[in-house]
Parts: structure tokens; C-alpha cells; sequence
């Protein structure tokens, strides 16, 4: 990804996201876990999103929220 395609504000957000709210790394292991459990329960067929059910709830709201800090449309003004 070229960094001159993130605006200003963005890149504003995105540092303030990882210094207030999560850590680059554990931002990155929750976008591996999801992306695993995703992945091999559509392979399996669903048996292990049981067991990584707990993880998913927790790295969605994370990806959520990383998501509003690149594109905010869920906010109310």
C-alpha cells in the first residue's frame, strides 16, 4: 500500500487508533485469529467457529472499529 494515498486526516486517525485503543501487534494477531477462524470453519463447515466463537466476537469489534477510523460513516453528527 502507498502511504501517499492516505490523507492527512486518516494518518491522524489511524496513529491516535493505535496509541488509544490497541497495539499495532495485538491489532494484527486479532486479524489473524479472525481471518484463520473465518477461513477453516468455511472449510470445515463451520466446526471450528464454535471454538473460536469467543475470539471473533472481540476481533470484529476491533476490525469495526478500525474500519470507522479509516472510513467513519457510522458516526452521528
Amino acid at each position: 500500500m502507498a502511504t501517499e494515498n492516505i490523507s492527512n486526516d486518516v494518518e491522524t486517525r489511524l496513529r491516535d487508533f493505535f496509541k488509544d485503543f490497541i497495539e499495532p501487534k495485538d491489532m494484527a494477531r486479532m486479524l489473524r485469529q479472525v481471518n484463520y477462524a473465518l477461513s477453516v470453519s468455511s472449510m470445515r463447515g463451520c466446526k471450528t467457529l464454535e471454538s473460536e466463537l469467543p475470539y471473533i466476537e472481540d476481533d470484529f469489534y476491533w476490525l469495526n472499529k478500525l474500519a470507522e477510523v479509516l472510513d467513519p460513516y457510522l458516526d452521528v453528527e
